[in-house]
């Protein structure tokens, strides 16, 4: 009985620690844009019309579409602190110049320890600041 007690103690102290740090995703109103898609705050590149977007899904998924290249990744989120983990990225033949630019997105995206959110702008925060604007149309 005793340690049937404990466990369940245990298990109740977990999920307040968990709670009070943030672990649990915000509605999508106020918190992490889980669900939804954003867009690169930047310019296409010279010669295109593509800007790099996040389709974000309801577990922390993405699917992202650069200035060139494609591929899927991970964030993970507690609180205001975030963590993206890229994975393998399509190289569809992109021209030198563009798969750099696209390399850098995704260093900029994997070092970036902090997010916010105000209104429909979402910004990371690491040693490149990036601003991401959701697709609300």
């Amino acid at each position: 009985m005793a340690a049937r007690f404990g466990f369940r103690f245990g298990v109740v102290a977990a999920a307040a620690a968990i709670a009070s740090i943030g672990a649990f995703p915000a509605s999508a109103q106020d918190g992490f844009p889980f669900g939804l898609e954003m867009t690169l705050d930047a310019p296409p590149q010279p010669g295109s019309k593509r800007v790099p977007s996040l389709d974000i899904g309801d577990s922390g998924e993405v699917r992202l579409e650069l200035w060139c290249k494609g591929g899927k990744g991970q964030f993970s989120v507690a609180g205001n602190t975030v963590i993206f983990a890229a994975g393998p990225l399509e190289d569809r033949a992109c021209p030198p110049e563009t798969a750099k630019v696209d390399d850098d997105l995704i260093t900029a995206l994997s070092a970036a320890s902090t997010w916010a959110r105000q209104g429909d702008e979402i910004s990371f925060d690491g040693p490149t600041p990036l601003r991401f604007h959701l697709n609300t149309n």
